[in-house]
């Protein structure tokens, strides 16, 4: 296994689009790789008890948080034939249709890519120290369960 540095996940704010076109575009010249998958997580308006969530406020215990992921990701490595992994999270408020975490996985075949993919996002939403808080459009908010 090859010892990778741990990578700060984290990004203030919205992903934006073109962040996330930019990292796809700069795997052209990368030959081997045959299959890519990518999750892009979207705050959702949702309603609940008569308002609608206009946002999420996201929050983590970013030392641990890095540390757990880094796990994460030397283990994916471990199981999967992967040539790239790239994940970013969100923190500070996110808009309601704005992308809040992106995983976007490389592989020589797609079947890896995609289980890959599958496993980190899963892994993330249950192992790591982030929190949500969802702030309606009367401003009242609650954290997300």
């Amino acid at each position: 296994m090859t010892h990778r540095n741990p990578n700060n996940i984290f990004i203030q704010g919205a992903i934006s689009p073109s962040q996330i076109g930019k990292d796809i575009a700069a795997h052209q010249g990368k030959t081997r790789i045959g299959g890519h998958s990518i999750f892009l997580g979207q705050v959702r308006a949702d309603e609940m008890q008569g308002q609608t969530v206009r946002a999420i406020e996201y929050t983590a215990y970013e030392a641990m948080a890095l540390d757990k992921m880094h796990q994460i990701r030397e283990a994916i490595f471990s199981k999967y034939s992967l040539v790239c992994l790239h994940v970013y999270h969100s923190l500070g408020i996110v808009a309601s249709g704005e992308i809040c975490l992106f995983v976007f996985s490389s592989s020589v075949h797609r079947k890896d890519a995609i289980m890959a993919t599958e496993e980190i996002v899963n892994n993330i939403k249950s192992s790591l120290p982030i929190w949500g808080k969802e702030i309606f459009t009367n401003d009242e908010y609650q954290w997300k369960k």
